[in-house]
């Protein structure tokens, strides 16, 4: 019984061993490699100010944070997109944003957004859940040449090509009231007048 026990853990240490050498060439080849996915249902954030009425944001209201963790092993992209593709009802939601000054390194983070009315008309003015999100996928290009792509969920290779696409609905950071947070969190992003 031990024995099956010390095989069953060297085979399970040898798997691990193969599966991050295996991402670690994927991110060599193309020098970019997406290791993470998060979707998260989040509210308005609310300041607090003076010289002016105040308002409050409805808090039942909430916004797609779509969050992407990736790695790169080139010194610095001067500049990387990256693409997203969300899937609500049948429709994907397109979007994407450029990063500046992206340093080689692990755990290197961008976001993008949509907001709480874009989720209730593509949901069918229904109630939206985490679950009303069927799927999402993320593209990093570079110079116009895809050097990564994953989704939340398995699913074939350029899934949301199959599907209508909608673009101009999600936003990047810096286009939403979440624009002054967590400066050190996310890559720079380009802004649209360069």
């Amino acid at each position: 019984m031990k024995s099956l026990h010390r095989l069953l853990i060297v085979v399970g240490m040898l798997s691990m061993t193969v599966s991050i050498q295996a991402q670690a060439t994927a991110a060599a080849a193309g020098g970019f490699q997406v290791t993470k996915i998060t979707k998260s249902m989040i509210t308005t954030p609310q300041y607090s100010y003076s010289g002016a009425q105040q308002y409050q944001a409805n808090q039942r209201e909430q916004w797609l944070e779509v969050e992407v963790e990736f790695a790169s092993t080139v010194e610095v992209a001067d500049e990387l997109s990256l693409k997203y593709f969300v899937a609500i009802n049948g429709k994907v939601l397109t979007g994407e944003v450029t990063h500046t000054n992206v340093a080689a390194g692990k755990g290197i983070r961008s976001v993008m957004y949509i907001p709480p009315h874009v989720l209730t008309r593509f949901n069918l003015n229904r109630p939206v859940t985490p679950t009303a999100v069927q799927n999402i996928a993320v593209q990093i290009v570079q110079q116009g040449t895809v050097k990564d792509e994953a989704s939340l969920t398995r699913a074939a290779a350029q899934w949301y090509t199959s599907l209508p696409q909608t673009p101009g609905f999600m936003l990047n950071k810096n286009e939403t009231p979440f624009a002054p947070l967590y400066w050190d969190r996310y890559e720079q992003i380009k802004p649209a007048s360069h």
